[in-house]
């Protein structure tokens, strides 16, 4: 199992650990042309937002990663690609991804200050931690997208399909309950 990890900027070699961890292959995607060896998944990692997809598009991996996305591949976006995978950023008119029918609400726990922790239940099954960074937190989701786990009444983590969200980062603690059910998804498109 082969995961390409979006490597930016952002935490990314912390995806590439859990991965490990769990007995995945992780490469890193920098440029266009690492888009076209063989992938069962991708993540793109937390970050800035603003930053990543000015970068997808000057580096033209924005169509590309969309094609594959809409094309089956199970994506993991975490933070930044949460927002990058939104089709509506409330407070923000810049679209990037939008490949997954949901608003997003950006910087929408505060700036650094406003970061913090706690531990919620994840997919109904165990409860888990939970990192927020500048986080963003799901406003409303579209038809199809399963609500995962909220905080406070707020949508941190969602899954349409074959995308997987999260507003909060799975990849600074040690539990890999997040990235074992991504690639419980990456096992199933693998069958499919």
């Amino acid at each position: 199992m082969i995961i390409g990890v979006l490597a930016l900027q952002g935490a990314f070699v912390e995806h590439e650990q859990r991965l490990e961890e769990l007995g995945a292959q992780s490469v890193q995607l920098r440029c266009a042309e690492d888009l076209q060896q063989s992938l069962d998944g991708l993540i793109l990692p937390g970050g800035e937002s603003t930053v990543m997809g000015k970068l997808l598009r000057e580096l033209d991996m924005l169509e590309p990663i969309r094609e594959k996305i809409r094309s089956g591949l199970p994506v993991l976006g975490t933070c930044a690609g949460l927002l990058l995978l939104a089709e509506t950023i409330e407070n923000d008119s810049r679209k990037h991804l939008a490949t997954m029918s949901m608003t997003a609400s950006r910087n929408a726990y505060g700036r650094q200050l406003g970061s913090f922790y706690t531990e919620q239940r994840f997919a109904d099954d165990k409860i888990i931690p939970m990192t927020f960074i500048r986080a963003p937190y799901i406003k409303d989701v579209g038809e199809g997208v399963s609500v995962l786990a909220s905080v406070d009444g707020r949508i941190v983590a969602a899954r349409q399909r074959n995308q997987l969200v999260t507003a909060f980062h799975p990849e600074l603690n040690d539990d890999t309950t997040v990235h074992a059910y991504f690639l419980s998804m990456v096992s199933e498109y693998k069958e499919g």
